[in-house]
């Protein structure tokens, strides 16, 4: 019983740590988001 409890609680830690470094403002999400903007207004500002 002590084991399967240690096991859903470190399950349960792994889901908000993942949670908070993917969401949020500063998350890697929006990071990405952010980006692929950079990237996407250089390539728009090149000339053929």
């Amino acid at each position: 019983m002590r084991s399967l409890l240690m096991t859903l609680l470190l399950i349960i830690v792994a889901i908000v740590i993942y949670g908070s470094v993917t969401g949020g403002d500063d998350g890697m999400n929006r990071q990405l988001e952010l980006s692929g903007h950079h990237m996407s207004d250089g390539i728009q500002r090149m000339s053929p």
